[in-house]
């Protein structure tokens, strides 16, 4: 059963590999979402624990840097949760274990979408893609179909858990190499950014990186006087 009202998402579940990236690559859809009252739930597979450039750091001080900034951020959009699955950064593999966890989650939270990224995408123009932004989208999309959906699959969840299986309705797939989908994200574009502004130990430059997304979410098809911003996403609807 869809979980709907009028178009409208009631359960979303974003599935990333780092704190800052739901904010990123899908953070003003996400803070529309939320103030369409979509209850918005994070998993973020590592806890960044070696994003950092300080020789006094440790990877424990940082991944609890890290988390703290992403629960800011995430509260910023009016996401409901986060929850960490304390993988280590830089090592993220779409094996059984990864898949064993997002689709916990998945069965757990109920969502008709389901956000992550594109595992397709090696590179772009701005450089080569994180190998955690990769792992984690094969092992969500894996999750979504067949795992999540076929009881047998990880029987434990429901024999230990009471989890049943979970139909996942709709994909967003964020940094899509080939999207089909612009959301209007116009009016939530400073909320992302405010949210942008917790991850205070990735970001050097907050106006840099304000200006940033300003210009990369610009429409280019909308007019001068009354500037347009969208987000992008390859969607798979899957009945």
């Amino acid at each position: 059963m869809s979980q709907c009202d009028n178009g409208r998402p009631k359960r979303i579940l974003g599935v990333f590999a780092h704190p800052d990236d739901p904010e990123f690559f899908a953070g003003a859809t996400f803070a529309k979402w939320a103030a369409d009252g979509a209850e918005i739930t994070f998993v973020v597979a590592t806890s960044g624990d070696k994003g950092s450039s300080d020789p006094e750091m440790t990877h424990a001080r940082l991944a609890e840097i890290r988390e703290c900034e992403e629960r800011e951020a995430a509260a910023a959009l009016g996401v409901k949760e986060v929850v960490f699955l304390r993988y280590g950064d830089g090592e993220l593999v779409a094996d059984l274990a990864l898949r064993r966890d997002i689709t916990r989650m998945i069965r757990l939270t109920k969502p008709d979408i389901v956000v992550t990224n594109d595992p397709t995408v090696w590179y772009s123009r701005r450089g080569i893609n994180h190998p955690d932004h990769r792992a984690i989208g094969a092992a969500a999309l894996e999750s979504i179909f067949p795992t999540a959906r076929d009881r047998l699959n990880f029987i434990e969840h429901e024999r230990d858990e009471g989890l049943a299986p979970h139909k996942v309705t709709t994909v967003y797939i964020a940094g899509a190499a080939e999207p089909n989908l612009a959301v209007d994200v116009t009016d939530a574009l400073e909320t992302q950014i405010r949210a942008l502004r917790a991850h205070k130990s990735q970001i050097s430059d907050m106006d840099k990186m304000a200006e940033h997304i300003r210009q990369r979410s610009l429409d280019p098809q909308s007019p001068p006087e009354y500037p347009r911003h969208i987000e992008r996403f390859r969607v798979i609807k899957l009945g």
